[in-house]
């Protein structure tokens, strides 16, 4: 049978007249390619079939607008209970990828997109990787997210390719890089636009050149010198997570070190990662961040223009990065002077973080000082973010229902109100939604979007889809104090100073939560959040007769009120907590600080706040950064219980 007659269902296969294979990876049915075992199948099928009759070259590419390989099929990792299942997926996409980078003739990934996990060990796995240079190309090998390793080869040739520090920085953290930086570290041979690619593959995978060689120095660190790296990689992964909540870092760096990146040297280890608990319960938020991000498709709505009213840091953050995201916005308040700090505070982070001048200048273009507020009128989405005044947000509602489009979204950014008390103010009360963002907006990936009796549904999905569009996970909550997470929170922040009135030092307390696996401890987000917010929330929350603890109301009246004062529990003229050594953690102590916190998120289902216990846990995990390893606090409270 002729190389052109097999018929395959995920791949298609062109060879041109110059003898150039073309080698198309296109999953029927699906937006993004991935590397089911039925894709894998195929491959080897390929592999053979090119054995009997060799191509000049083979080039692969995607037949996917959204990119190359988003990686392995992640729905199968959900049957892999037994151990021998873990060592025969590893086994299988490892033997294949060792059998492509070892075939006579020259190779090449033309990679458009993202190329991520599997897909980027394919693309290691040739012998030659052309990037396209767009917004959307995206490379890393992210299966630490997972709490897993990148098994079928990146552990091998990631480091013979870019070297072992960087390799391994990439591994671990599961950062992602553009195809600007894939060609810098040389990782990508040439790096071009789109309207040549194709030409240039040709070129390239005809040339016979052979690919760029490491310098000396990274080869012998990727020889000789491993024990060094890796004791070095080991010291910067402690820094950041134990190997008792996330084994997969440690697991790379061994296996990296001892096996030259060959897991099935290590079956135990594939075993101990790939059917652990870190790691079923990171696949599990890796499919609840999905669900969050698919509320987002039931709209056709599209914004361009957003207004923000209120240049404080919440309103100035959320203007900065809905401009970031490719919207025009104006941004209002009482005068230049009071929206010039956030503008400032926009332009020093991109001018850190774009390069391009051009690009730089566009999105300066994009953020509009608005002291007038005209942009109000022609806005799709109008935001009001200022301070917690319910007459005060009452009033400005009022204007803006009627300055803006009839069809416009109208949102509140409120943490503490409800939308009832805010609506009644309008002519249309069913137009009042709530969208809702966490401080630091740029590195919150939460979005509540919140939902009244009797809210324009219509309102809210544009709402979910205006989330979507700028790159953020919007949770439907129902109206109530708090909503979700600052809900969740309050319990857990009170409990925390009630043990600091128990005579717990608060870095006592603050290493407690960081050993279960807290981001940061509770007194620490409380100095984040301000102490004055924090007697704020605790009177609307708890009722006007409870007690606040009298750690938190001795600072208050003393005008500590936390980081933007420069002082609360912790003192800040560094310019970062300054703490003193934590004591010995009392028994208990951890489970003590976070059952508040799983008990409200659970009252907070059974009155139906949000919709069911997948989502509370999403919310929680995104919005409070909770330790993802547990799978989320109602994961936890189950496992516990279990």
């Amino acid at each position: 049978m002729h190389m052109k007659d097999r018929i395959y269902t995920n791949w298609r296969c062109e060879i041109g007249a110059d003898g150039l294979a073309w080698v198309t990876l296109d999953k029927p049915g699906e937006s993004t390619n991935s590397l089911s075992s039925s894709v894998i199948d195929e491959l080897a099928r390929l592999l053979d079939d090119f054995e009997s009759q060799p191509p000049k070259a083979v080039i692969f590419r995607s037949g996917k607008a959204a990119g190359f390989i988003a990686g392995a099929d992640i729905g199968e990792f959900s049957g892999l209970d037994t151990a021998e299942k873990g060592i025969e997926l590893v086994g299988r996409g490892w033997h294949l990828f060792n059998r492509l980078a070892s075939v006579s003739y020259p190779t090449l990934a033309l990679v458009r997109g993202h190329c991520l996990g599997g897909g980027l060990e394919l693309a290691l796995a040739c012998r030659h990787l052309l990037v396209v240079d767009e917004p959307s190309t995206r490379l890393g090998l992210p299966e630490v997210m997972l709490g897993i390793f990148p098994g079928w080869g990146g552990m091998l040739r990631l480091p013979e390719r870019i070297g072992p520090q960087a390799a391994l920085d990439l591994m671990l953290t599961g950062r992602t890089i553009d195809a600007r930086k894939a060609k810098r570290l040389g990782l990508a041979d040439e790096c071009v636009p789109p309207r040549v690619m194709d030409s240039a593959a040709a070129q390239l995978v005809s040339s016979g050149q052979a690919r760029r060689r490491l310098p000396l120095l990274q080869r012998l660190l990727d020889g000789p010198g491993r024990a060094l790296v890796a004791s070095g990689a080991r010291k910067q992964v402690a820094r950041r997570a134990r190997i008792e909540h996330y084994p997969a870092p440690y697991a790379i760096i061994d296996i990296w070190e001892r096996h030259r990146g060959n897991a099935l040297a290590a079956p135990e280890l594939i075993d101990g990662i790939v059917r652990s608990p870190t790691a079923r319960n990171l696949v599990r938020v890796f499919f609840l961040q999905e669900r969050l991000k698919a509320f987002g498709k039931g709209s056709s709505f599209e914004a361009k223009r957003v207004h923000v009213v209120g240049a404080g840091v919440m309103g100035g953050d959320i203007a900065a990065w809905c401009a970031q995201r490719g919207l025009t916005v104006t941004l209002q308040d009482q005068g230049i002077e009071r929206i010039a700090p956030a503008l400032k505070r926009a332009y020093s982070v991109w001018g850190q973080r774009i390069r391009d001048e051009r690009e730089r200048r566009a999105l300066i273009d994009r953020l509009i000082p608005d002291p007038e507020g005209h942009g109000a009128r022609i806005a799709d989405v109008v935001i009001e973010a200022i301070s917690e005044d319910l007459e005060a947000k009452r009033a400005l509602l009022a204007r803006l229902d009627g300055e803006i489009r009839p069809d416009a979204v109208l949102a509140t950014n409120t943490s503490s109100l409800s939308i009832e008390e805010l609506s009644p103010v309008l002519a249309r009360p069913e137009r009042l939604v709530g969208i809702h963002f966490f401080n630091p907006v740029a590195r919150m990936p939460l979005v509540e979007v919140v939902s009244a009796e009797g809210t324009d549904p219509e309102m809210t999905q544009r709402s979910l889809a205006f989330v979507r569009q700028i790159d953020r996970l919007p949770l439907p909550v129902r109206s109530a104090p708090g909503f979700l997470v600052n809900a969740v929170l309050g319990p857990y922040m009170l409990e925390a100073m009630r043990a600091v009135d128990d005579g717990i030092a608060p870095e006592t307390v603050d290493e407690a939560m960081r050993a279960f696996g807290m981001p940061m401890g509770p007194i620490e987000l409380v100095d984040m959040v301000g102490l004055d917010v924090a007697m704020a929330a605790g009177r609307s929350l708890a009722g006007k007769t409870a007690e606040p603890p009298r750690c938190l109301a001795e600072r208050f009246a003393a005008g500590h009120l936390g980081k933007k004062s420069g002082k609360g529990f912790y003192d800040y003229t560094s310019g970062r907590a300054n703490k003193a050594a934590a004591g010995a953690i009392p028994a208990g102590l951890a489970e003590r600080l976070v059952r508040p916190l799983l008990e409200r998120t659970q009252q907070l289902v059974d009155r139906g706040i949000v919709a069911d216990t997948d989502l509370a846990d999403a919310g929680v995990i995104f919005g409070t950064g909770f330790a993802p390893f547990t799978g989320g606090p109602l994961n936890y409270l189950r496992s516990q219980h279990g």
